[in-house]
């Protein structure tokens, strides 16, 4: 079991592993191992709950696929287990930050005190500017 956070786990068996020789430089390393791991997690066939599964397909991510499966692609570094790692960790923190409920935001009104410091801000500025619309005074 993959534990998400204290509430969400996902089944070892929902996830399916692909490997691939990764691209870029490396030198025959590169083109004799499979060290590029690809996740692929299936929304709508795992066990998520249909909230976080509506959540997700609604989410405009480049690894969310039409489809409705999730593809995350990890090449980093030379080791197929450190790929797979670090994989999994950009899986749980998509799932993570999906499952994060934003806070209902409750309508407020400004206080007598800030609108009388705003209107008395304002005042200020119109004198100062006011005072820059008169001519000079010249002293003789």
């Amino acid at each position: 079991m993959i534990r998400i956070n204290q509430q969400l786990e996902l089944a070892d068996d929902e996830l399916e592993w692909q490997f691939m020789r990764a691209s870029g430089p490396g030198g025959q390393h590169v083109n004799k191992t499979s060290t590029a791991v690809q996740l692929v997690l299936d929304i709508r066939g795992s066990s998520l709950p249909d909230w976080l599964k509506q959540r997700l397909l609604s989410k405009a991510d480049h690894r969310i696929t039409q489809s409705g499966k999730i593809l995350i692609k990890c090449q980093q570094s030379r080791s197929q287990e450190q790929n797979r790692e670090q994989a999994l960790a950009q899986l749980i923190q998509l799932l993570a930050a999906a499952s994060v409920q934003q806070k209902k935001r409750t309508a407020t009104k400004p206080t007598f005190g800030s609108k009388q410091r705003r209107l008395a801000q304002k005042k200020q500025r119109g004198a100062t500017k006011a005072l820059r619309q008169g001519k000079p005074q010249l002293d003789y």
